[in-house]
């Protein structure tokens, strides 16, 4: 089975608020999913992550901690998914390639429609305590 690696953003605002986004194509269009893509041979996972949200959102993120990596089997690929939580430096998001987004608080993550990938970061991300809930 192939592998696919990509990077996930877990984008939190001053107010604890996170930013999550709704594909708008493929076999999982509609589904919500933290922002991010694919890692493209030489660069990390770290370098993709900057470079997928200015190419997708127009902002320029700050990477900060590393959060998890979540591997998955998709009925056609596994994917390795490396997840980080960032901030916004520079910008506002605007959407390019997906359908909507919203930011929401902790407490709403586990009620929102996420691909089964994100679902295993969102239970990550609850049970890790990496944020607190406001």
């Amino acid at each position: 089975m192939k592998t696919i690696r990509v990077s996930a953003a877990v984008i939190t605002d001053r107010n604890g608020s996170i930013f999550v986004t709704q594909r708008g194509y493929g076999e999982y269009k509609d589904y919500w999913e933290f922002p991010g893509g694919k890692i493209e041979p030489g660069e990390t996972p770290e370098q993709a992550l900057v470079r997928e949200i200015r190419e997708e959102l127009t902002a320029v993120i700050e990477v900060r901690e590393h959060l998890a990596c979540i591997e998955y089997d998709y009925a056609a690929f596994h994917l390795s998914m490396e997840c980080y939580h960032c901030t916004i430096k520079e910008g506002s998001p605007v959407l390019l390639e997906h359908e909507a987004a919203r930011w929401v608080s902790l407490s709403d993550l586990p009620s929102i429609d996420f691909l089964p990938a994100d679902r295993e970061l969102v239970q990550n991300v609850l049970l890790s305590g990496a944020f607190s809930a406001s």
